[in-house]
């Protein structure tokens, strides 16, 4: 590690952690992508039952860290990885061994429990093995490989669930984190620091107490949520809805990768351009422009016959899916940056660092409503062709083919990205609510100093 100047040059146990981070990803957003339909068609659930469970399984990622961070603390970051990716090559291989709800729901705890050790832990390594003086150099190399283990992952899953079957899907996953066990168990060594005091619980409940009754914080976090509920639709109700509306051979998978593609490429531009404006005023652009990318998704609903692009003959859902995935990317280049800045300065002074950890905490509460609720869309107007009476089924797949007209069941999916438009203008109205508030209760509060 580099002294005293900024350098690229960081310890061998940098490379090792953000090479594990990269499969770990890989293998998550791998079987994320695909969860719902592999719970509809392995495991045989309906689409309410699959968007409660991969709704539950995806915000308790997001909250379970908290947690794990202060064991990882206490056992060491070597044991806490090799215990991660013990659990997550355990639990992705569940699923693909079993197709009933018991062991699969213990399959997915596992991948919860394990996924939660990893990311504390990466990120520490990530601090520990940096100084001062290139520490924002060692976080933008993290983030890049989090973006290429997602891209990555998505990319090799789709010809895999096409050719073999989505329950051959987790295989990769579990393949993937073993892959990254075995890096563990022979090359990496954590850099030793006893200079920090372990945490525990309790001062991990206190924090989060202290954060969660800050009506303010509590606010924009809640605000917040309707973005990434919509944001988090790439994995609730895209697959499903491109399956179900183009047909089988489409690849869902690769349409998510845009939206890193489109972070990665302008979020420095935006992120630029943005940097002495109020934060809520990037986070009220983002707010605008996210009830627009559902609105894109919905329009192909519109559109007669393949769209001409470039000489391609494209289908009207693939080319508005990419422009409205686009647009949720640009979205985010304007939320991010500015959300953690508006979020540290809800904060009581000293306690800024307690206020971020929790930032975060909006995915929780997006994801587990933003599948639940797609679920209940899904089946009432874009349902799964296997629970349909089979001349309805029959029809669907004529009509796929381009034989039959639109069965009366399909004729309303594009509503369900009606909903989330309505989710995202609700948003954006109690984010201007609560702009106007906190101003005047900053400006009252000014004028009586």
């Amino acid at each position: 590690m580099s002294e005293g100047k900024a350098s690229w040059k960081f310890p061998r146990t940098f490379w090792t952690g953000n090479a594990a981070e990269l499969f770990e990803r890989a293998a998550y957003y791998g079987t994320f992508i695909a969860l719902r339909t592999y719970l509809i068609r392995v495991v045989g659930l309906d689409d309410v039952q699959a968007g409660i469970v991969a709704g539950l399984f995806g915000g308790w990622i997001y909250l379970v860290p908290f947690f794990t961070g202060a064991a990882a603390d206490r056992m060491g970051f070597r044991k806490a990885l090799i215990l991660a990716f013990a659990l997550l090559t355990i639990g992705y291989g569940a699923l693909g061994l079993f197709s009933t709800l018991t062991p699969v729901l213990v399959g997915l705890a596992l991948i919860v429990l394990g996924g939660a050790f990893v990311k504390p832990v990466i990120t520490g390594t990530v601090s520990k093995s940096s100084d001062s003086f290139n520490r924002a150099r060692a976080f933008s190399i993290f983030y890049m490989v989090v973006n290429i283990g997602s891209f990555t992952g998505k990319t090799i899953v789709a010809p895999m669930r096409i050719q073999m079957g989505v329950e051959t899907v987790p295989w990769f996953s579990a393949g993937s984190s073993l892959l990254a066990l075995i890096l563990v168990l022979l090359i990496y060594r954590p850099p030793e620091d006893g200079a920090e005091q372990p945490r525990n619980m309790r001062e991990t409940l206190q924090g989060m107490w202290m954060a969660m009754s800050n009506l303010r914080f509590l606010g924009l976090i809640l605000i917040t949520a309707g973005f990434w509920a919509i944001q988090g639709q790439l994995y609730a109700s895209m697959p499903d809805y491109v399956l179900r509306m183009a047909g089988e051979t489409y690849k869902p998978e690769w349409y998510a990768n845009v939206n890193p593609l489109v972070v990665v490429l302008f979020v420095v531009a935006i992120t630029q351009m943005v940097r002495k404006w109020k934060p809520e005023n990037s986070i009220l652009v983002a707010m605008i422009m996210i009830p627009f990318s559902a609105l894109c998704m919905a329009s192909s609903a519109f559109i007669e016959g393949p769209i001409n692009f470039f000489g391609l003959a494209m289908h009207p859902i693939t080319v508005m899916m990419v422009i409205g995935i686009s647009i949720q990317g640009l979205a985010e280049c304007f939320l991010s940056p500015k959300y953690l800045e508006y979020a540290s300065k809800q904060a009581p002074p000293g306690k800024e660092g307690v206020f971020l950890g929790f930032a975060h905490i909006n995915t929780f509460f997006a994801w587990i409503f933003g599948f639940i609720f797609s679920g209940f869309l899904l089946k009432k107007y874009c349902p799964e062709p296997t629970t349909l009476p089979d001349a309805i089924a029959t029809q669907h797949t004529q009509w796929l083919a381009g034989q039959a007209p639109i069965p009366e069941a399909y004729a309303h999916a594009h509503y369900l990205w009606f909903a989330y438009i309505g989710v995202g203008v609700i948003s954006l109205a109690f984010l201007i609510l609560y702009i106007w508030w906190t101003r005047r209760i900053d400006a009252r509060r000014m004028a009586s100093v």
